[in-house]
């Protein structure tokens, strides 16, 4: 892999395994990051890598659904293997406007997979990225396998369930080496504030009400963002083509208690807030969504077993370090929540 194109790369997965490869690894070549710079795609998470790494990074706006730019992109930087990260990917979001996550999800990975077998003696790997949220809901036992029955219960996962079965689809008919990886719930630095443990973080800090879906108790397993970038690129240096990993954090834990965590540790880390003993008194619950999940839980032994691949974090370490990051950066969370890192964008890449 000399030629990486990185999809939804100013996104908060994409750009920190932008930042894992190029910091964390001996990977010596270029990383061509095509994003369409929707809300939730900020190049200010790496605006410092073209003074770090030069040309051997590159940004393109683009959007994964027109085809002509993609070839373009693919034909201009020599792409040699392609990482698909961008997506459509907030549950709420979907609910009220499905229309862009059929787009993006399941026509931008059929555009990708597409121009890809096109270019089979060229690209060498397709690295498909995708959810646990494909497997539907458990019950209080049991996790979800590699070979577990899809069932999807929101647009979101139905979307990513698509694109799933078409990246599986097209190593099976047009033999395009494809590998295929589905997570638990990622965290930690770069997330966009819409997400439940940034949301959490910047509301507390603010002494904002915390609004808490249901009763809480829907169950997710925590992912650390950098455990998931490595085990990514673990998966593109040494996975089966055809076959698909579970990454997970192997962090069970009640919303209502990582809730409280965040609380716990920002009364810590911050001080308390004025007139409050603790900032658990924030804690609000809301109506639940529709379509909710109430537990989500991944076994990794396939990757773990196979690869050598496991989480370096545990959802305690994790969280302090993602805590600490938001209150060490206040800067990068003020142009997102107010939406001036749209003028930066439109400023370097047009309105």
């Amino acid at each position: 892999m000399n030629n990486i194109l990185v999809t939804g790369g100013c996104g908060f997965i994409g750009a920190n395994f932008i930042r894992y490869v190029f910091e964390e690894t001996d990977f010596s070549g270029r990383i061509i990051n095509v994003d369409k710079l929707t809300y939730a795609g900020n190049p200010e998470s790496l605006a410092d890598l073209a003074e770090k790494f030069g040309d051997r990074y590159v940004l393109v706006r683009e959007d994964i659904v027109d085809r002509g730019a993609m070839g373009r992109a693919m034909d201009d930087h020599a792409v040699d293997a392609i990482a698909h990260f961008a997506a459509e990917s907030h549950v709420d979001r979907s609910i009220v406007s499905p229309d862009d996550f059929v787009q993006t999800n399941i026509i931008g990975t059929f555009v990708l997979l597409q121009l890809a077998r096109e270019r089979a003696d060229r690209i060498g790997l397709f690295h498909h990225v995708s959810t646990d949220e494909v497997f539907g809901s458990l019950g209080e036992t049991g996790l979800f396998m590699e070979d577990t029955p899809y069932q999807p219960n929101s647009p979101y996962s139905a979307s990513k369930a698509s694109s799933d079965h078409l990246a599986r689809a097209y190593h099976h008919t047009y033999g395009l080496p494809v590998t295929m990886s589905n997570c638990s719930n990622n965290y930690g630095p770069y997330q966009f504030p819409e997400k439940l443990i940034p949301l959490m973080i910047l509301n507390a800090l603010e002494g904002k009400p915390l609004p808490v879906y249901g009763d809480g108790k829907n169950v997710r397993d925590w992912l650390y963002v950098t455990d998931h970038c490595a085990a990514i690129w673990t998966i593109m240096q040494q996975g089966q083509k055809g076959r698909t990993y579970n990454v997970g954090g192997r962090n069970e834990m009640q919303n209502i208690r990582v809730v409280e965590v965040i609380c716990d540790l920002l009364d810590e880390l911050a001080g308390p807030l004025a007139g409050k003993a603790s900032r658990r008194a924030l804690i609000t619950y809301v109506k639940d969504r529709p379509g909710h999940d109430r537990r989500y839980a991944i076994d990794c032994t396939r990757i773990e077993q196979e690869l050598g691949w496991t989480p370096a974090e545990s959802f305690e370490t994790g969280i302090r370090k993602t805590i600490q990051w938001y209150l060490d950066n206040p800067v990068w969370i003020d142009h997102v929540r107010s939406g001036t890192y749209q003028s930066w964008i439109d400023s370097h890449y047009g309105g």
